[in-house]
């Protein structure tokens, strides 16, 4: 260990791009340490062999390039959308659940190579921050965190760009220079825009800064019907076709967002205190969401659904602030899970200009009883004077109050 900085070698959750990039020789520079650089595939969309060649450029030994596609929807995404969740009644979490993984291989990478740190590049103005350091130390106590945001006095892209001349860090300095007009986070499950105009709550973010998703004008005349199958609340099939998680996931992105589905103009707000617009393209999660729910209608008991949405608020929430690794969610995960154990049959869609529409529902676990529900003659199912008694004993604590002469 290095005795003046306290760090022999820290793991660095690392993109390649110039602000990681800059970090990377920062850690190196200011804590005299090892870096060894950790970059997930979480189907953001973006070629990662060039992270691998910039981090050896710059003398990185250990490096981490890893595809974990399939585990964040499959461990991280699927139990999320068992529950339905949704942050303050729109927001389906799309960079909240990608946090929890990342924070998992870093700590993995950190005891796989002695590092005594881990480090990232989230702002000190954002919720990045609490949900990678809760994660990483619910699962390692000990870990020491390097937040550089927190620490240098390197405030603007600029200043991030000067340092990188400086220190001769490979980057493109003929893109890095094209300041983007939005700061962007993508992976399978959606992609989000901050920042530029959409810092004015008013602003109408122009066409051209949707990526996955046509607008609900330019989608196609005809609408798409489709068909999903779910078992144990997760999805499984797309018109008969069992799929992976993240292939079925990409599947449903591509013909989603071909119909303008899963756009998303919001003011959250954020754990540490703020409100922040923000822009999202969830096509995939819309789908999903909408037929869990259907099939949720035909299959779960009553009590069981409603419990489930007065639990959710609070589960989305654990998300959002970054609880993933807490005894409180995995606690409420333990009894969503649970209540899927009969979730389990085909939902059928249509998809039409942003819009997703139930057209019909089955389930060899239903528990729709048409015999009963009917309008026309039941054969003695369901014997309406029973109704009676229900309604009087319902009605006998307000009866009560009216006597006493409460006023309402």
């Amino acid at each position: 260990m290095n005795t003046k900085t306290g760090f022999n070698k820290v793991v660095l959750a690392y993109s390649g791009g110039l602000d990681t990039s800059v970090i990377l020789k920062w850690l190196e520079e200011t804590y005299q340490c090892e870096v060894v650089t950790f970059t997930a595939d979480l189907g953001q969309g973006d070629e990662l062999e060039p992270a691998r060649t910039k981090a050896q450029k710059m003398g990185v030994k250990d490096i981490f390039i890893e595809d974990l596609r399939e585990e964040f929807i499959r461990d991280f995404v699927f139990p999320m959308f068992r529950a339905n969740a949704v942050y303050e009644g729109e927001y389906l979490l799309g960079t909240s659940i990608a946090r929890p993984l990342i924070a998992k291989r870093l700590i993995e990478i950190a005891n796989e190579t002695g590092a005594d740190a881990i480090s990232h590049g989230a702002t000190g103005k954002g919720n990045d921050q609490v949900r990678f350091e809760l994660g990483a130390y619910a699962l390692k106590p000990g870990i020491k965190v390097i937040a550089p945001w927190r620490e240098w006095d390197l405030t603007s892209r600029e200043t991030l760009m000067a340092y990188a001349k400086k220190h001769d860090i490979p980057v493109d300095f003929a893109a890095a220079g094209k300041k983007s007009p939005y700061s962007m986070d993508a992976n399978l499950l959606h992609i989000s825009y901050e920042g530029g105009n959409l810092e004015d709550p008013w602003w109408e973010p122009e066409e051209s800064m949707w990526r996955w998703s046509v607008s609900p004008e330019a989608a196609p005349n005809q609408g798409e019907e489709l068909t999903l199958r779910f078992e144990k609340g997760d999805p499984v099939a797309i018109n008969d076709e069992v799929l992976s998680p993240a292939t079925l996931w990409a599947r449903l992105n591509q013909i989603g967002g071909a119909h303008g589905i899963g756009r998303l103009d919001l003011v959250e707000n954020r754990y540490v205190g703020m409100k922040s617009r923000g822009c999202y393209e969830t096509p995939a999660g819309t789908v999903v969401l909408k037929a869990h729910r259907a099939l949720e209608s035909l299959t779960l008991d009553r009590e069981v659904a409603h419990l489930k949405d007065d639990l959710m608020p609070r589960y989305a929430e654990m998300i959002y602030n970054g609880y993933w690794w807490s005894p409180e969610r995995i606690m409420l995960q333990t009894a969503i899970d649970a209540s899927q154990a009969y979730v389990n049959g085909e939902v059928r869609l249509r998809l039409y200009k942003g819009n997703v529409q139930v057209i019909g529902r089955r389930s060899d676990d239903t528990l729709f009883d048409p015999t009963i529900a009917t309008f026309e003659d039941d054969a003695g199912a369901y014997d309406q004077r029973d109704a009676a008694g229900f309604i009087k004993l319902n009605a006998l604590r307000m009866r009560i109050a009216a006597k006493a002469g409460r006023v309402l």
